[in-house]
């Protein structure tokens, strides 16, 4: 579980791809140790290799299908979060880190000291969970959700979230991943199961 701040960006430094499907990816971040968790864009992975600052994870056939992942190339910058620990503040919200599906940045507008980031969803069906001033997680980042339309939304960025993640690297047309708020997937599912 992850809250959506970003701690840090890392960098990619290396992407393995296996011919029968799923990849090995080395990035450049904090230390930390194998076993323990680490969002990648959003991305729940599990550290494989330690070389110092260097780590290395595995991304199965599925993620890279269902993320931006498959799409890293050596020198991306990548959105970075530890999980939550039982201390932890609860700054942004409740993220997974298992992506719903991915985006596409159409466009990018300034207003005063905000970008005004607009997505269309690749996979529209997700929509339904994606309502104005309601939370979304892009690219691992916690955002509020400003406006919304039959196949895109738009978030307001403030200049520090700007500077310390990924976004600042993005440009129209880039592909992000998209994780919906847990809390309308499981009301939906509940009044499923009453109806």
């Amino acid at each position: 579980m992850f809250t959506g701040i970003i701690e840090a960006t890392g960098v990619v430094e290396s992407v393995q791809v296996y011919p029968d499907g799923g990849a090995r990816l080395a990035v450049r971040a904090f230390p930390m140790t194998v076993g323990e968790s680490l969002a990648i864009n959003g991305v729940c992975l599990t550290v494989q290799q330690v070389e110092d600052d260097l780590l290395y994870f595995d991304a199965v056939p599925e993620t890279l299908r269902r993320t931006n992942l498959g799409d890293l190339r050596v020198g991306d910058c990548v959105n970075l979060e530890r999980p939550l620990t039982p201390e932890s503040r609860l700054g942004g919200h409740f993220v997974q880190g298992h992506v719903d599906t991915t985006a596409r940045l159409i466009e990018i507008r300034t207003e005063g000291n905000a970008r005004i980031l607009k997505f269309q969803l690749d996979d529209t069906t997700y929509m339904r969970y994606i309502v104005p001033k309601g939370s979304i997680a892009v690219d691992g980042i916690s955002l509020t959700v400003v406006e919304v339309g039959a196949d895109w939304f738009t978030v307001w960025i403030i200049p520090h979230t700007w500077t310390v993640t990924n976004l600042a690297h993005r440009l129209v047309g880039a592909r992000v991943n998209i994780e919906t708020d847990i809390l309308a997937r499981y009301v939906e599912r509940l009044l499923e199961a009453r109806l």
